[in-house]
C-alpha cells in the first residue's frame, strides 16, 4: 500500500507506481536462469584473426576515423574504492599492530613502490613530524594506513578508483582517469582531431573528477595533439530499485520512507543511451596500464573496432538491399549465412518461414544495436563469461553470463560455466545507429529477464535487493554480438590495492 509519503519519494525520483509493481512482482517470482547451448569457444563463436586479417581490420578502423563519424569512450566510473582496501581496513581493525598476514606483508615491504607514496609520506610528515620509515621502524604501521584511507589523510577509502594515484611517470604520477585520457587519443580520435571521453560517476565525486580534468587535460591534448570534450553523468535516480524485507514487503527506513538502492551497472545503459555517438567503446576504469604497456591495448581496440565497423558495413548494405525490394532468393540466403556464420544469430525455424516472413525476420535481426567482444583466455578470474544461450523468441545468439544467471544444480550448465575457456574482461565497442544513420533507443533491447537478486542489510536488518540486468550482460541481450579473442595483455584490473604492486602497474 503506498503512502502519500511513498508516492512523493516515487516523483522526486521519477519512477511510476507501475515499475515498483513489477519489481515487487520480481521479488516473488525470482529471475529464470538462462538456457544455455555452450560455452563460447575459438571453436564456437569466438573469432581469432589470423595475421592477415587483423592488419585488415586495423585497416578498416583507420578508414572508419577518418569518415568524420562521431567516435567516444565510455567509462564506467561510479563508487568509492573501499572494497579495493578491504584487507587494510581489517588490518585497522585487528588486535595486532605489525604486519601479520601475507597481504599486509606484501604492502608494507613495497610501500614505496606505490605511485600514492609521496602524497602519503607527505601527509604522515604533517600529521605525526615522521616520514612513513620512521613511522614503521616505530611500529606505528596503523598511522600509514589510517593517512592512507581516512579523509583528513588522502582519503582513499572513500575515494572512487578513477582518482586515485595509480602509475609513476618521470613527470609525476598519473589516475585511471588519466590513463583513460590517454587511451582516447591512441585509438579513439576523431578525423577532426577530438577525443570525445565520457565518465558516468557518483554525484558526491563529480566536481573531484571535474576539478582533475581541469588540471590535466590541456596537458595530455598538447602531448598527444588532440582536442579533448570530457563529459560526465550520473546514474539516474529513476534506475533506482525498490529493496524488500525477507517477506517481500517494501523495507522501511526509521522514518518510514521506503528504501532503494542503485539498480547496479545495469542502470547505465540509460547513460549510453543520452550519448551521441556512433562508434562507442566501453571499458572499466581500473583496467588500464602504464605508456611502456599500451601498446597491446591500443592494438586490440583497433582490432575489435575494426571488426565492429566492417561487420556494421555489411550488415548496412544488406539492409539497404533488402528496402529495395530488387534481391534474389540466392542474396537472401547469403544475408541469411552472414546473420548465422558472421553475426552468430541463428534460429532453427527460419527453414519453415515464408519467403515474406524471412525478409521480416532478416530485418529485424540485422537492424539493431551491434557490439564486438574482446575476450581473454580464462586465468580463473572470477566474473561473466562467453555463452552461446537461448532466446525468448528462439534465436540462438552470443551473451556474456554471470554465474548468477547459471544454473549451477544442472551438473551440464555448471561443467559448461566452470570449463569455458574464456573470461570477459568488458571490453567492448559499439555501433549504436541504424543503416538511416538514426540512433537506437538502447532501452527497447534489453531483456529485463536477466536481473537478479541479492541479499543485504542495514541497520541490522535483512533485506532483499535488485539489480537490473548487468550492462553488458542482459541490458545488451538483444543486440547482435560478437566475441574476438585478445591477449591477456589487455585485462589488468585493480581489484585490491596490491594488484598495483603487479608488474603491469610498475
Amino acid at each position: 500500500m503506498m503512502t502519500p509519503q511513498d508516492k512523493k519519494l516515487l516523483a522526486s525520483k521519477g519512477i511510476s507506481e507501475q515499475q515498483i509493481a513489477i519489481q515487487l512482482a520480481d521479488f516473488v517470482k525470482g529471475f529464470p536462469f538462462l538456457n544455455l547451448k555452450a560455452a563460447a569457444s575459438i571453436e564456437k563463436g569466438i573469432l581469432k584473426p589470423t595475421a592477415d586479417e587483423e592488419e585488415n581490420y586495423l585497416c578498416h578502423w583507420d578508414s572508419f576515423c577518418g569518415t568524420g563519424k562521431t567516435i567516444l569512450k565510455f567509462v564506467p566510473a561510479s563508487g568509492a574504492a573501499s572494497r579495493m582496501f578491504k584487507n587494510l581496513f581489517e588490518f585497522i581493525d585487528a588486535p595486532y599492530n605489525a604486519p601479520e598476514s601475507k597481504f599486509e606483508q606484501n604492502f608494507f615491504d613495497n610501500i614505496n613502490k606505490f605511485a600514492f607514496y609521496t602524497d602519503l609520506n607527505s601527509t604522515c610528515l604533517r600529521d605525526f613530524d615522521k616520514d612513513i620509515p620512521s613511522l614503521m621502524a616505530d611500529g606505528e604501521y596503523k598511522k600509514i594506513v589510517a593517512n592512507l584511507l581516512d579523509a583528513d589523510g588522502l582519503g582513499y577509502g572513500q575515494l572512487p578508483k578513477g582518482l586515485l594515484l595509480f602509475h609513476n611517470y618521470a613527470e609525476g604520477p598519473r589516475t585511471p582517469l588519466e590513463e583513460h585520457l590517454v587511451e582516447g587519443a591512441l585509438y579513439a580520435k576523431g578525423a577532426d582531431g577530438k577525443v570525445n571521453v565520457h565518465f558516468t560517476v557518483s554525484p558526491e565525486h563529480r566536481t573531484m573528477f571535474e576539478w582533475l580534468v581541469k588540471d590535466t587535460a590541456g596537458v595530455y591534448a598538447k602531448k598527444f595533439g588532440v582536442n579533448y570534450n570530457i563529459t560526465f553523468s550520473e546514474q539516474k535516480p529513476s534506475t533506482d530499485t525498490i529493496a524488500v524485507d525477507m517477506n517481500n514487503e517494501p523495507f522501511r527506513e526509521k522514518d518510514g520512507n521506503i528504501l532503494f538502492r542503485p539498480g547496479g551497472h545495469g542502470a547505465l545503459i540509460e547513460n549510453l543511451n543520452d550519448l551521441d555517438g556512433d562508434v562507442i567503446f566501453i571499458k572499466n576504469i581500473d583496467n588500464v596500464v602504464p605508456d611502456r604497456l599500451k601498446d597491446d591495448t591500443v592494438r586490440y581496440k583497433k582490432l575489435i573496432a575494426g571488426v565492429l565497423v566492417e561487420l556494421q558495413r555489411q550488415a548496412f548494405e544488406y539492409l539497404e538491399l533488402l528496402d529495395s525490394g530488387k534481391y534474389t532468393q540466392e542474396q537472401v540466403m547469403e544475408i541469411l549465412q552472414f546473420l548465422q556464420k558472421k553475426l552468430f544469430c541463428k534460429n532453427p525455424s527460419t527453414k519453415n518461414l515464408e519467403d515474406a516472413e524471412l525478409i521480416i525476420y532478416l530485418k529485424e535481426k540485422l537492424n539493431r544495436p551491434m557490439r564486438v567482444c574482446g575476450m581473454v583466455k580464462n586465468v580463473g578470474e572470477p566474473g561473466g563469461g562467453p555463452f552461446l544461450a537461448y532466446n525468448s523468441d528462439g534465436t540462438i545468439s552470443l551473451q556474456i553470463l554471470e554465474s548468477s544467471q547459471i544454473d549451477m544444480n544442472d551438473p551440464d550448465k555448471k561443467s559448461m560455466f566452470e570449463n569455458g575457456t574464456h573470461f570477459n574482461p568488458v571490453d567492448l565497442v559499439c555501433a549504436v545507429r541504424n543503416y538511416k544513420g538514426e540512433k537506437f533507443d538502447l532501452t527497447k533491447y534489453t531483456d529485463p529477464a536477466t536481473g537478479f537478486i541479492s541479499y543485504k542489510s542495514k541497520n541490522g536488518k535483512e533485506l532483499k535487493a535488485l539489480e537490473l540486468p548487468g550492462l553488458w550482460n542482459g541490458a545488451m541481450s538483444d543486440w547482435n554480438t560478437v566475441f574476438v579473442e585478445v591477449p591477456l595483455s589487455t585485462f589488468n584490473p585493480v581489484k585490491t590495492v596490491n594488484d598495483l604492486l603487479r608488474e603491469q602497474h610498475q
